[in-house]
């Protein structure tokens, strides 16, 4: 290995895009493959941005944030199948940040297609249209599009490593590259001899990559397997490093008490905060106050004995306040049409249905508090902390302290949870704002939980008023108006810390995601419209698992429950005969949840059924749900999911995350809810912000299907269908159609 002591940066390229007949410069530069950010060194020879040679093996540098769903270890599958390595024999690192590992399945994802009607055209106009986020450098986990990024390129970059391996061999072995082999990290010469990737890396890493074929997926010895996680000893043993286990030499500690009503401080009074043990200094933040201290509990004690008087909230300050606020939206015209099929406000003969639903705020209350460890220097700033957009980190931070973003250097950690919530960048912002103040000394900012409640991007509250019409028990009309702030516009608007203005509030625009789960849904209604409603709120919003569709799911597929009863059908028929002739893998994800239920047989008293199904994330998912009363409480029994996810890479890992993402949204169905007084989050842990513990969580039965033509999502699919289903199987057992969430309002549970 000797040789690779050699070897400077290297910039190996990986794919290679071409367009029939040349290309034109701004199309080159739309397609040109972005620069290998990796240094190579003694001892590690960068291949591509993804795929390092070291002295002990194959190292894969991912571009997604690993917070618990296992995209690190299918990745590490993805790379082992074409570049020849024992998958166990893979370590998997987070990549820095850098435009390199741009997310291209979410950018494409915004060209309006009918995501479950996309044909091989439209596909291939997302995958061009995807290298539009190289250019904005937009480095997300998120979307459920880890696997629908990473499906073609990871194994694009084994393949290429391989190749080029292979080349750098026959080159020292006087051999045709074709007449080579490779084999558990080895290139095999016919007559035995072997080279291993080790001993060619130098040379490899100077050869340009060819074009190469991917391996027919029935050679596959990984995927489409369930393996075990890449971190699971280093988490079970306590190995794994959190960003909260960061410890560096000559560590300070901080905590932050900023505005619960995101406006700022009028005064403050640090004297009692002052006179304690272990305080190193408070500090004048603008919108609140931080306390410096020898460690983490008395930071957290200090901030909290200081006096602040608060300046009110621009929002409403109360829960009916905001509420108010959500519905004064439709008296305004809709900023969004999501679909407008055949003439859905006109009057059809039939059966006429209205109703009107709501959801609650939400918060992500991650099981790992928010935090973050800075250093700052004079030309330099280190940042530590786990996060879900390295590149948005970088320029925030940079931003914040004055400096180029190449200045910043940010370490993502492996998390406990993000689901959206680390997409924003306050907290590390907040930590460098600290560490500016203390050059030279690193500093960890930790959250209490009631700071992480006071000042979450919450998820939206919502409003939908849904009108039906049904007839001869077929679905005529269905016309659905949603009114609820925008995440997108919201954050694309807002700076990453300063309160946000009544100004920047008065947002312009459209917002399909805003109405996922009902517009997109594969169902043929002769009149279908979906229209929304943007509200201008200043209270600050943000992604939160599955976005859109958490709401739109239960609004849309809990009315559609209604139309079902109204018509005199089966509520599981019904939804498959709408789906019939749209979408035959949801048609199949229903049959199945429905056979896997025994959905046809007669139920003893007390016990019942309810179906829920969303198309979410170029996903179709169903779920059943069994409640059962006891002693006048309801239990949820048992849950059975269907979906399909196109290519099922790893169905441990896909049935781990539909558990957990049902468990999610079952969770907030039941009981999830943040309310507001005085401007400010009335909850503050989990003794007032629950989940469902095991005692009261379902047994499980899934079914993963792979009849739809292209890969899907798969982290936050098993959440939009768990509020409906729930919904739809406690009006089966009461007769009470609960409308607004949380049911626990309406119903008890055990």
């Amino acid at each position: 290995m000797g040789r690779v002591a050699k070897i400077a940066r290297r910039t190996f390229l990986v794919g290679s895009a071409a367009v029939a007949g040349g290309v034109a410069f701004g199309v080159y530069k739309f397609v040109e493959p972005a620069p290998n950010p990796l240094n190579s060194s003694e001892g590690r020879i960068s291949l591509n941005a993804f795929v390092i040679i070291t002295e002990d093996g194959v190292t894969l540098v991912s571009p997604k944030a690993e917070m618990g769903q296992g995209v690190h270890t299918t990745w590490a599958a993805l790379i082992a199948e074409e570049l020849d390595v024992d998958w166990k024999d893979i370590t998997v690192i987070h990549g820095p940040p850098a435009k390199a590992y741009y997310n291209s399945a979410l950018f494409g994802m915004a060209l309006p297609f009918k995501d479950y009607k996309v044909n091989d055209f439209q596909q291939a106009m997302r995958e061009f249209a995807g290298n539009g986020a190289k250019l904005l450098s937009l480095q997300m986990t998120g979307g459920s599009t880890s696997m629908r990024d990473g499906f073609e390129r990871m194994r694009l970059a084994g393949a290429t490593a391989r190749e080029v391996l292979k080349r750098a061999a026959g080159k020292r072995l006087g051999l045709a590259p074709d007449a080579l082999e490779t084999r558990d990290g080895q290139v095999i010469a016919p007559d035995g001899r072997t080279l291993s990737y080790q001993d060619v890396a130098v040379e490899a890493a100077d050869i340009n990559p060819p074009s190469v074929e991917l391996r027919d997926p029935s050679t596959w010895r990984y995927l489409g397997t369930s393996l075990p996680r890449v971190d699971m000893e280093d988490k079970i043993t306590g190995k794994a490093m959190y960003s909260i286990d960061v410890v560096l030499e000559g560590m300070k500690f901080a905590s932050v008490r900023m505005s619960p009503r995101r406006q700022g401080m009028r005064r403050f009074d640090a004297s009692a905060a002052k006179a304690m043990s272990g305080i190193d200094g408070v500090i004048d933040m603008g919108e609140g106050i931080a306390v410096i201290a020898d460690n983490t509990w008395i930071a957290m004690q200090a901030v909290e004995a200081v006096d602040i008087d608060w300046e009110p909230s621009l929002y409403p300050d109360t829960t009916a306040g905001l509420m108010q606020e959500i519905e004064a939206a439709f008296d305004a015209a809709p900023n969004t049409v999501g679909r407008d099929d055949g003439t859905a406000d006109a009057d059809h003969p039939g059966q006429e249905l209205l109703a009107e639903y709501s959801v609650p705020y939400l918060a992500h209350a991650t099981m790992e508090p928010m935090n973050a460890t800075a250093l700052f220097t004079d030309d330099a700033l280190s940042i530590w902390c786990g996060n879900q957009s390295p590149t948005s980190i970088q320029s925030a931070c940079a931003q914040e302290v004055g400096f180029e973003p190449e200045q910043v250097t940010v370490t993502t950690t492996v998390m406990g949870g993000g689901f959206g919530r680390r997409g924003e960048a306050d907290v590390a912002v907040l930590a460098a704002r600290i560490a500016k103040k203390r050059p030279g000394v690193p500093i960890k900012l930790t959250w209490s939980r009631e700071e992480d409640m006071r000042r979450d991007f919450y998820r939206p509250a919502a409003m939908a008023r849904m009108r039906g019409v049904v007839n001869a028990g077929q679905p005529v009309a269905v016309d659905v108006s949603f009114a609820a702030s925008s995440v997108i516009l919201q954050s694309r608007a807002r700076p990453a810390l300063t309160p946000f203005t009544v100004e920047q509030a008065a947002l312009s625009g459209s917002d399909p995601e805003g109405l996922s789960g009902a517009h997109d849904q594969p169902y043929q209604i002769p009149n279908y419209r979906v229209r929304g409603h943007i509200v201008p709120s200043t209270l600050p919003i943000g992604y939160w698992r599955a976005v859109g569709a958490s709401f739109g799911g239960f609004f849309f597929d809990s009315f559609i429950d209604e139309m079902a009863h109204a018509a005199g059908r089966d509520p599981l028929a019904f939804r498959i005969d709408m789906a019939r002739e749209e979408h035959a893998p949801s048609v199949r994800v229903l049959e199945a949840v429905g056979e896997m239920s025994n959905w046809s047989a007669a139920r003893s008293a007390g016990r019942a059924l309810g179906v829920g199904f969303t198309y979410s994330f170029g996903s179709p998912v169903a779920q059943v749900v069994e409640v059962v009363e006891e002693d006048g409480a309801i239990r949820i029994a048992k849950v059975w999911i269907a979906a399909d996810v196109g290519i099922a890479l790893d169905p441990g890992n896909i049935e781990a995350q539909l558990t957990g993402g049902c468990l999610f949204g079952l969770s907030a169905a039941v009981m999830g809810e943040v309310t507001f007084r005085d401007g400010e989050a009335e909850q503050s842990n989990f003794y007032d912000y629950d989940a469902l513990r095991m005692g009261a969580a379902p047994a499980f039965d899934v079914q993963i299907l792979e009849n739809a033509p292209y890969i899907g999502g798969v982290g936050e699919i098993g959440t939009p269908p768990a509020a409906p289903a729930l919904g739809n199987a406690l009006f089966a057992l009461a007769g009470k159609r609960a409308r607004t969430l949380p049911f626990n309002q309406s119903f008890s549970f055990v």
